[in-house]
């Protein structure tokens, strides 16, 4: 009687529930209970009564990605060098699809709920928002436009050890550097290969087809090595400490640790504020030649500095965006799998002449990055990993598994400058250099 009256007094104090830890768990679940969901979700997905739209596809992700994610984290060599969870769950999702594993329905199901149904933008708008508004305004102060000499150290560090590599193993410098290095360097394939094979199409001949044919392979491998060299960042500054700051960007500035009560109505006021900003960068997007995102990120951050916004939006933000990466990091990695990631374009590519140039593509981008940042006051493992692999994955979705490799999810923000503004970059420095080419 005393036992459950001391639990009960500590209980009401705290205002959680403690609960005793029963050995493994899988989404917070019990093993035994997280496999009965998961039996239910398998006989809806293979009885065809799975119900359409987003209560299905996100029973599934959640389910199978947390299963995928599961083994990969429990897996030796997956787990420390190939990226662990992530990777199983993108890869491992991707050969359903391939396989033929997951049914028809299911497979565009869960493509529609990530594109048409905006599943991934609400993901980063979240990310975005809470990670900017939670983090002090000195540190966005002193990033400013410094975050851009790791960008071009990244661009400078893929061409040059790409045209090198990529010449000792049979390629031209033009295919090393236009074929290969500035897709993968581009921002994904909406804000990078499209519009790049629009410009090659213009300034060299042929269809945007023909090139789109080109590039597609490169920027797929390339973002299956960034995730992998992710993993290998992070254990990097696992072993030599001084290289990293933690998910901290920049040296001399410490984020202040405050110990936050969880409440659910902040929670809802954060996710306002992300679907707020998200829709206003949209909304300015139609206007300015800027990704949605771009803006969303810029208007976040002058709100930040200039301190306008009450505590309950900043801590409630802050607080969403704890809960979207606690609980959907895995369900959306597998619908990136599914929904983005084609195996038949990967294993196409799987040459030793195409394998060796594409991670000198992406190793180079990582030592310029990280290089060039610890010139002007970053840590080299976050310079490398935004600056440079979020350059050289496949844009928002490649962003969401590098850093979910690296263990670094607060990083989003500067991931997406890099996709977003470095992309941009990168698709002035193509029309240049073809111009030397030609």
């Amino acid at each position: 009687m005393k036992d459950s009256t001391e639990m009960k007094t500590n209980t009401t104090k705290n205002n959680t529930v403690s609960l005793p830890q029963t050995g493994v768990k899988i989404f917070g679940l019990p093993v035994l209970w997280f496999l009965l969901f998961s039996a239910i979700t398998i006989i809806a997905i293979y009885s065809g009564s799975l119900p359409a739209g987003m209560i299905g596809s996100l029973l599934v992700m959640i389910v199978i990605g947390e299963l995928l994610g599961f083994v990969g984290d429990r897996t030796p060599i997956v787990r420390t060098f190939l990226g662990g969870g992530a990777i199983v769950a993108i890869f491992g999702s991707a050969f359903m699809v391939y396989s033929g594993i997951l049914p028809e329905y299911v497979v565009t199901g869960v493509t529609d709920f990530m594109t048409t149904g905006g599943f991934l933008d609400f993901y980063i708008a979240a990310l975005i928002t809470g990670s900017i508004l939670g983090m002090s305004s000195k540190l966005l102060v002193k990033v400013g436009v410094r975050f851009f000499v790791p960008i071009f150290g990244a661009i400078i560090g893929a061409i040059i050890l790409a045209a090198i590599i990529g010449s000792i193993v049979g390629f031209t410098i033009q295919d090393a550097i236009l074929v290969l290095t500035l897709p993968i360097m581009g921002g994904g394939m909406g804000a990078g290969a499209v519009p790049m094979s629009q410009i090659y199409s213009e300034l060299l001949g042929n269809s945007p087809s023909y090139y789109i044919s080109m590039l597609v392979p490169a920027l797929a491998l390339g973002n299956v090595f960034a995730i992998v060299l992710a993993s290998v960042l992070n254990l990097i500054g696992k072993k030599y400490p001084s290289l990293t700051g933690n998910g901290q960007i920049i040296e001399g500035v410490t984020e202040e640790k405050k110990e936050q009560k969880y409440d659910i109505k902040l929670m809802g006021a954060g996710l306002l504020a992300a679907i707020a900003f998200f829709t206003i960068g949209s909304v300015l997007g139609d206007f300015l030649p800027i990704h949605a995102y771009a803006i969303m990120i810029i208007l976040v951050a002058l709100t930040k500095i200039a301190n306008i916004l009450p505590k309950t939006v900043l801590d409630g933000a802050s607080q969403w965006y704890q809960f979207v990466a606690s609980n959907w990091t895995l369900a959306l990695l597998f619908g990136i799998g599914v929904a983005y990631t084609d195996l038949n374009t990967v294993i196409e590519a799987l040459t030793l002449q195409y394998i060796l140039t594409v991670f000198a593509v992406v190793l180079g981008a990582i030592l310029g990055a990280g290089l060039l940042g610890k010139l002007v006051g970053f840590y080299p493992i976050e310079a490398a990993i935004t600056g440079g692999l979020c350059m050289a994955n496949m844009g928002g979705t490649g962003d969401v598994a590098v850093l979910s490799a690296s263990k670094r999810m607060e990083l989003m923000p500067f991931a997406q400058i890099s996709s977003r503004l470095g992309g941009a970059i990168i698709l002035l420095i193509t029309g240049l250099i073809i111009q030397m080419f030609l």
